[in-house]
Parts: C-alpha cells; sequence; structure tokens
C-alpha cells in the first residue's frame, strides 16, 4: 500500500506534466496513479490534492510570488514549483500542521529538485506559514 509520501510525490509528478503543457493529463489521472501503486484512500488523498491545486492556482501562484525575494514563479524549476505549489496549497487550505506540510515538502525536494531546492522551498513555506498565523 503506497504511503502519502508516495502520494505527494506522484501529485508533484503531475502537477508537473501539467505545468509543461500536458493539459489534458486529467484523462490519464486514474491510469498514472494505478500505475504508481496508489491506490484506494491514498488515491483519494492524492486526487483532492491534485485538484485542489488546480482549482486554487491563481492563489496559489499569488502567495507563492508574494514571498519570492529574488525570483518570480514563472523563473525557478518546474519541479520546485510544483512542490511550492502543492505545499502551498496544504498550508492554506489543508488541516495538517504547517511543520508536517513544510517538512514533507522538503523532503520531496531532496529527492525530485536540485541540491539547493530544499533551503529554497523551506523559505518560501515557512513565509507563507508566518503570513498566514
Amino acid at each position: 500500500m503506497a504511503t502519502r509520501h508516495q502520494a505527494r510525490e506522484s501529485v508533484v509528478t503531475l502537477l508537473y506534466a501539467n505545468d509543461i503543457g500536458n493539459s489534458d493529463i486529467e484523462k490519464y489521472l486514474d491510469d498514472i496513479l494505478e500505475d504508481k501503486k496508489i491506490r484506494n484512500k491514498q488515491k483519494e488523498f492524492a486526487l483532492s490534492l491534485y485538484n485542489g491545486v488546480i482549482e486554487n492556482l491563481d492563489k496559489i501562484d499569488k502567495e507563492i510570488n508574494k514571498h519570492l525575494k529574488e525570483w518570480k514563479l514563472d523563473s525557478i524549476g518546474n519541479i520546485e514549483r510544483a512542490i511550492l505549489r502543492l505545499g502551498t496549497y496544504e498550508i492554506l487550505f489543508g488541516n495538517l500542521d504547517s511543520a508536517v506540510v513544510i517538512n514533507e515538502a522538503i523532503e520531496l525536494s531532496k529527492t525530485l529538485a536540485t541540491d539547493t531546492a530544499p533551503k529554497f522551498i523551506n523559505g518560501v513555506l515557512d513565509a507563507i506559514k508566518r503570513d498566514k498565523i
């Protein structure tokens, strides 16, 4: 059975694919998640995260841009952007403690993104968390 971490990793992959122009990715969500063995409750979790990010993308992107100091959202890497979007969605709309969300985003960035991504993602999500309080 897949873990929530694996479900989130799949969501990042789906957000990445959508971001680089695979706008019809929704047609294949079930197949992609099944291929990664994301089933049952974890599948529901992954789909709720993915759909939540897509439905709230404008608000999420505005929030991220507000906390980027020297960057604009469209100038950072696609994987980093996907991780930030997922983390921001969970901070703003989720019911998990923000520290857990940030830690999960950092762990995702360690395996999926560049070497400098964990520190960058931590800083941005921490600023979003502080702003939310």
